[in-house]
């Protein structure tokens, strides 16, 4: 029996949320939202501009709010920013009242993907190491969702194939 809940997915930046989203809202014929995509709106910035004109703190309590209000909405895919999955409050309710998959990759893919990005502030100022050790705390925090797919060897159809088949389960 199909679900009413929504679906989220949660991973690293880099990790394809919001590919991957797009494509799955479309199969489920399911409304998509990327929450960075919605505080870009809000702001009418760029996730980068928030963080060097405001700092984290306004970033991080901006998510919360808009991310929070999204989830209670029902039916949608959801895309988190890679550290929306980290509070608490989010966390609780994703867990509560939704699906959530995180889209684990090896480290090696994400800093490949990550290092060289100018629109992850997070990630812009970190050495690799750094990168990586990011990674491994938040990846102990991801491991809390439903599911967890690991994506290294699959390609965008497979991920959505995997997720759809949990999803229909449900």
């Amino acid at each position: 029996m199909e679900s009413n809940k929504n679906i989220v997915l949660i991973g690293m930046m880099g990790s394809g949320k919001t590919s991957i989203g797009k494509i799955l809202s479309r199969k489920l014929n399911l409304e998509f939202v990327d929450i960075d995509e919605k505080i870009e709106e809000k702001e009418n910035k760029t996730i980068s501009e928030i963080f060097k004109n405001h700092g984290e703190k306004y970033f991080r309590n901006l998510e919360e709010k808009i991310t929070i209000q999204n989830l209670k909405e029902g039916n949608r895919v959801i895309s988190l920013g890679g550290g929306g999955f980290i509070n608490p409050r989010i966390r609780k309710e994703t867990l509560k009242n939704s699906i959530s998959f995180w889209l684990n990759w090896k480290h090696e893919t994400l800093i490949n993907r990550i290092k060289n990005s100018k629109k992850r502030p997070i990630a812009m100022s970190l050495k690799t190491f750094e990168i990586k050790n990011l990674i491994i705390e938040r990846s102990k925090i991801y491991n809390s969702s439903k599911y967890k797919i690991n994506c290294d060897k699959l390609d965008k159809k497979q991920i959505v194939n995997r997720i759809v088949s949990h999803y229909e389960n449900e």
